[in-house]
């Protein structure tokens, strides 16, 4: 399957398209539900660690370029973890197979 055209035409066509459906969650006010659920219950923010790019932003960088830093590298970790556990499953089923 990921070798087929159609899958990297359509693959292709969601990352152009990617941000438009940022620009309409703006439009429509999305905000993360997990937040929303916490606001109701009165859950107040107030964590120890915030992550490495805490609400999609890098220092230095203005919103936009922090939150497509924050996609990049979470897509690219998430890819990685991914493709890490299928080359796992791929071992586990093929134990003689040395990864040739």
């Amino acid at each position: 399957m990921m070798g087929s055209k159609r899958f990297w035409i359509a693959l292709g066509v969601l990352i152009i398209l990617t941000p438009l459906f940022a620009y309409l969650a703006e439009i429509v006010g999305y905000s993360e539900p997990l937040e929303n659920v916490a606001e109701m219950l009165g859950v107040e923010d107030d964590q120890e660690y915030t992550g490495i790019l805490p609400d999609y932003t890098v220092p230095g960088l203005d919103m936009a370029s922090g939150t497509l830093v924050s996609a990049v590298v979470g897509t690219a970790l998430t890819l990685g973890f991914a493709l890490g556990v299928a080359k796992l499953a791929s071992l586990r089923k093929n134990p003689g197979d040395k990864g040739q």
